[in-house]
């Protein structure tokens, strides 16, 4: 995550059709007529992936052919898996099983492996092992078993440690860990499971060399992650949320109860690809509920986003910043049509935003790009120009890397969604009521060919940023170019911006 110079940014699963009923959406609707999302169903919520209240029970009997591993037994489960062959079922009775008292004891699995545990059966660090399960083998699954209290170092996780492929979890609870609860390498499903408590993110979908190809996560219960407060503890770090993703080329996350995270929900940072974010609820995350950051390509729909962002946009408006801190906030993100994906524009549409801090923030940072000094991106460059020494100085002043050394925020179609706020509702008198498309005034370095206005009007008038066919519902007003340029209904859309075209505006709070 960027600290710009001149704005600070700020840092079992339910049927598909079910969730599209509660918001309703209809799936059937012929292609091209989108309709307006209905009046939203305040209990859905409360209905989407709830697994951590309700785990589903493992088998109480061993299954077929499965080694037995004894709760009594220091290091039994590590090392029975040592001591079998690849392809191995396990299966965990009930009761607390533990490592040997090393901070590195650790399960490492073989290609194959699966763990299954009976009903009560939990895997306890202690608060002495780091690691619960590690390793590059592929193909591990787990399932029914419950983990906690490893003591994960910063951004390193607690199952999965190695980023290994092919891994699936489900109705897996991993809770109060430090770090992240879970990594993710390529071809990793993760489906109704519970992460809840961890000290840094739930998932931390990073992989040392990656990009993470086919990653799934479904149905899952993700809450109350960021336990120990790394944006307090690091100001700036960028490191915290439910699911932070890192260079993940090809993402499903639907069907998920994201609620009640310490900071972002969910949050793509970095040259990510093709996601499909959809039938989530987003709710309660004291932070944005979605960031989509120097990335590339997603379908964003289907959605509801409920009560996100009051803690932190609070905060930023109590300090009298004027930056419009969003719900979604998209920074230096957009469609790329020459990196293949499954669309070719960042699609948002039909969502719900209900009582939010705020809507929709398009930004982009013109002093962050390839090979300069402002981004912070740790040296990554574009996915179009692979090698960032390509970017400098004096051949960025011309095509094509002129354009191709940015992380542009383009070709984002915002449409089909219902925006409500209720002031009474979010207890805020100003700055809560924002929708933007907006840059900074391009300043550094000194030798930058993107010095001045010419960033802000180009995301505001040239990228082919709309909004249009949206309802609002409340008193919601509309930024420009930059944080200066505050805009009712009527100037947003006249010229030069004509922005939401076929948008109804009902400017009465409730809903």
């Amino acid at each position: 995550m960027e600290i710009k110079r001149r704005y600070r940014v700020w840092a079992a699963a339910l049927p598909a059709l079910a969730l599209l009923a509660a918001t309703g959406c209809d799936r059937s609707t012929d292609a091209g007529t989108e309709p307006k999302a209905a009046a939203p169903s305040t209990s859905m919520a409360r209905s989407v992936a709830q697994v951590c209240a309700k785990p589903a029970a493992g088998p109480e009997q061993a299954p077929a052919g499965a080694v037995t591993v004894d709760p009594s037994v220091t290091g039994d489960l590590a090392a029975k898996t040592k001591n079998s062959p690849p392809n191995t079922t396990f299966w965990l009775r009930p009761g607390t099983h533990r490592l040997e008292p090393d901070r590195y004891a650790q399960v490492v699995p073989k290609e194959g492996d699966s763990y299954v545990g009976a009903p009560g059966a939990v895997l306890d660090g202690r608060k002495t092992n780091q690691y619960a399960f590690g390793g590059t083998a592929s193909d591990v699954s787990l399932r029914h078993l419950t983990v906690r209290g490893f003591v994960a170092p910063q951004n390193e996780g607690v199952v999965n440690h190695d980023s290994a492929d092919g891994w699936v979890i489900e109705h897996t609870t991993i809770q109060d860990n430090s770090g992240a609860g879970l990594m993710a390498g390529a071809r990793q499903q993760v489906r109704a499971s519970c992460l809840r408590g961890n000290g840094q993110y739930g998932m931390n979908a990073y992989k040392d060399g990656g990009p993470i190809t086919g990653l799934v996560v479904e149905g899952n219960e993700i809450t109350a992650n960021n336990t120990d407060d790394w944006e307090r503890r690091k100001p700036g770090c960028g490191c915290t949320g439910g699911i932070k993703f890192w260079a993940v080329n090809g993402a499903d996350v639907r069907g998920n109860w994201v609620h009640d995270n310490r900071g972002a929900g969910l949050w793509a940072d970095t040259n990510n690809n093709d996601f499909r974010i959809e039938d989530n609820v987003l709710e309660a995350n004291d932070g944005a509920a979605l960031i989509y950051e120097t990335s590339y390509n997603a379908v964003i729909r289907n959605n509801r986003f409920l009560r996100n962002n009051r803690v932190e946009g609070r905060k930023y408006a109590d300090r009298g910043d004027t930056f419009p801190f969003a719900t979604i906030y998209l920074s230096e993100s957009g469609g790329e049509p020459r990196i293949r994906a499954r669309t070719d524009k960042i699609d948002i549409y039909r969502n719900v935003l209900e009582n939010n801090w705020s809507g929709i923030t398009l930004w982009e940072n013109a002093d962050r790009f390839c090979n300069s000094p402002a981004n912070t991106s740790s040296g990554d460059c574009t996915l179009l120009v692979p090698h960032s020494g390509r970017c400098e100085r004096r051949a960025i002043t011309s095509a094509p890397l002129y354009s191709d050394c940015r992380w542009k925020t383009q070709r984002v179609d915002i449409h089909d969604n219902r925006f409500v706020l209720d002031r009474a509702v979010v207890d805020c008198t100003v700055k809560c009521d924002r929708m933007a498309v907006l840059a900074n005034y391009g300043t550094y370095p000194d030798w930058s060919p993107y010095q001045g206005e010419g960033v802000a009007e180009a995301i505001t008038l040239k990228q082919h940023n709309r909004w249009h066919d949206n309802v609002y519902v409340g008193p919601w007003k509309f930024v420009a170019h930059d944080p200066s340029r505050v805009l009712d209904s009527v100037q947003w859309q006249s010229p030069p911006y004509q922005q939401d075209v076929g948008s109804t505006f009902t400017p009465q709070a409730g809903g």
